[in-house]
């Protein structure tokens, strides 16, 4: 298992070797890279947006209910609620979730050209297929994760306040002032740095994974399985260690 994994990695090397050379096409690289930004970026700020809103109201429920002490400021809920969407929720968890959705979106196209033989009639025509396709999605991963962190946040941070100004669950005034006590602005650039490094694993590992299937159409699905879990992984032991180094 230890000698399959090392091969694996080091066919990622080759691939990534191949990925970052210069494009031959510069126009072409950035009329693709345009068309990646729409398909991965933009398209997935919605469902950011969505979860970021909602997970901001349950997690101010929720510290309301399970930390509400006469012995604790009432402001406590919004400083807690603060700290967890910038260290954690909005970096390390949305990319989590994007890697479902992306990761799965890249392999399978990938994967799907590759049995359909589109990749090869590419390197046919003497086109270098890697670079053509994978590094506009880096590209495009890299550039739009900053912005969808930040919208993650200010979704979640909206979503505590609507748990106060129509569920009733506390005094906004109170949400407000522990969500602005003691600010940390390196949480927010520590957060945007991390995503930066877990956006490169969502996009490079879902496409090695679907570049190099071999088989038919049920081969696409398993590299789509697999782009997930690993990407998912990496990001996790990545995360590990970025935090590590970032706060301490």
């Amino acid at each position: 298992m230890f000698t399959k994994g090392l091969k694996t990695f080091g066919r990622y090397l080759i691939l990534m070797g191949r990925v970052f050379s210069r494009p031959e096409r510069m126009r072409m690289f950035f009329r693709q890279y345009i068309d990646e930004i729409e398909k991965l970026g933009v398209n997935s700020i919605g469902i950011v947006l969505l979860i970021s809103f909602f997970i901001g109201a349950v997690i101010t429920i929720q510290i309301k209910l399970n930390i509400e002490s006469p012995f604790m400021p009432r402001w406590t809920v919004g400083y807690v609620t603060r700290e967890i969407m910038l260290l954690e929720f909005s970096s390390s968890i949305m990319c989590l979730i994007l890697s479902g959705k992306v990761g799965s979106n890249i392999a399978s196209e990938l994967g799907s050209m590759r049995v359909t033989q589109q990749i090869d009639a590419l390197e046919i025509m003497g086109i270098n297929s890697a670079n053509y396709l994978i590094l506009p999605k880096i590209a495009a991963m890299v550039s739009t994760i900053p912005l969808m962190v930040t919208f993650s946040i200010g979704a979640g941070i909206v979503g505590a306040f609507c748990t106060c100004w129509f569920g009733g669950v506390m005094s906004a005034v109170d949400l407000e002032y522990g969500l602005q006590y003691m600010f940390v602005e390196w949480f927010v650039w520590s957060g945007i740095i991390k995503s930066l490094f877990f956006a490169f694993i969502i996009a490079s590992v879902s496409a090695f994974f679907g570049y190099t299937v071999e088989g038919g159409s049920i081969e696409v699905g398993k590299a789509s399985t697999n782009s997930v879990v690993c990407s998912s992984v990496l990001i996790l032991f990545a995360d590990l260690v970025l935090t590590q180094l970032l706060m301490s």
